[in-house]
């Protein structure tokens, strides 16, 4: 599993580092997702912060 963040959508509101700071930290203005895969055990944290970005910035392949 594999997370992005779309920095065209991000307004940096910092729910998903708050939700998941395992896979997600702040560059900037603008949320970021680890580069390696997400961790077998942040997958469930990983999903929940894509499922609760308010701008559905985040995608989970």
């Amino acid at each position: 599993m594999k997370a992005f963040v779309d920095p065209d959508l991000c307004t940096g509101c910092e729910l998903c580092v708050d939700v998941c700071p395992e896979v997600f930290t702040m560059q900037g203005d603008v949320a970021v997702a680890i580069e390696d895969a997400v961790p077998d055990d942040s997958e469930d944290c990983a999903q929940d912060a894509a499922d609760q970005c308010p701008v559905e910035a985040i995608s989970i392949e």
